[in-house]
């Protein structure tokens, strides 16, 4: 008798429920202002955070039915994202960086390697890896931005070449995703290269020439192992037959950072 009770009761408490519902719930459809009567702190932050998701487009957009009559209840993102459209649509696993409530918020909590999602958004920087191998493309791109938008300064994990180098100085040689190709402007400062070439720069310094007042970036000029022949400043300084007798400056001469015989 006690249970036949309880369940009599609550067929009364569903009857009165359905009841009172409006038309278009029972039907398993939703307003938007439906929504607020259940989520409003969900829609407080959507309102905030929600970025593009929230100024073109209203919970109804996205959430077409509501449990339990509904069954379309979270979206495929590929239903406005499209994989034709853009790279970065193509790839799977949307949730594991993305709320959909804040999508511009990325996260990186994910045991998942991110590189191939990186580049499918970033492929300038994807190329410049690629193209040019270094220790830097061996890692996931989470290694040094932890988090979207931001980055690990190259001091972060690198000693400097100097001790007064700062990290916008490792920028006018070094491109973050492609190291290895070295490119400077003729200001570069000896002491910058002095980091890597102690012996050269010492002897230039000591050098009591006129190559002893240049700086290296005025002979190896913009692009790092460049070494320039001695005839485009200095022409063919010596009779012909010497030049055809010894073709290579150096030959007599130590070398451009000492010029002793």
């Amino acid at each position: 008798m006690k249970n036949r009770a309880v369940f009599l009761l609550s067929g009364v408490l569903v009857v009165l429920f359905m009841g009172g519902l409006p038309a278009h719930a029972l039907e398993g459809t939703l307003l938007p202002g439906d929504c607020i009567k259940c989520h409003d702190k969900l829609i407080e932050e959507f309102s905030v955070r929600g970025a593009k998701h929230q100024a073109q487009l209203n919970c109804t957009d996205c959430h077409l039915e509501h449990p339990p009559v509904g069954r379309d209840v979270i979206p495929e993102c590929s239903r406005c994202h499209a994989p034709a459209d853009k790279k970065h649509y193509a790839v799977s696993g949307c949730l594991a960086c993305h709320d959909p409530h804040a999508p511009l918020e990325i996260s990186f909590d994910t045991e998942r390697a991110l590189k191939p999602v990186c580049i499918s958004c970033h492929s300038r920087q994807g190329e410049e890896n690629q193209r040019y191998p270094s220790k830097h493309s061996e890692q996931d791109c989470t290694n040094c931005h932890l988090k979207h938008g931001e980055f690990l300064t190259c001091l972060e994990c690198h000693e400097p070449h100097t001790p007064e180098m700062q990290y916008e100085n490792c920028l006018t040689c070094h491109g973050p995703h492609m190291p290895t190709l070295v490119r400077y402007p003729d200001s570069t400062p000896v002491s910058f290269c002095k980091g890597c070439h102690p012996e050269q720069a010492e002897k230039l310094k000591n050098m009591p020439y006129k190559h002893g007042k240049l700086a290296c970036a005025y002979c190896h000029k913009m692009q790092h192992r460049l070494i320039p022949e001695c005839i485009i400043c200095h022409g063919h300084r010596h009779a012909k037959k010497i030049h055809r007798k010894f073709p290579v400056c150096n030959e007599c001469h130590n070398s451009a950072h000492d010029l002793s015989l």
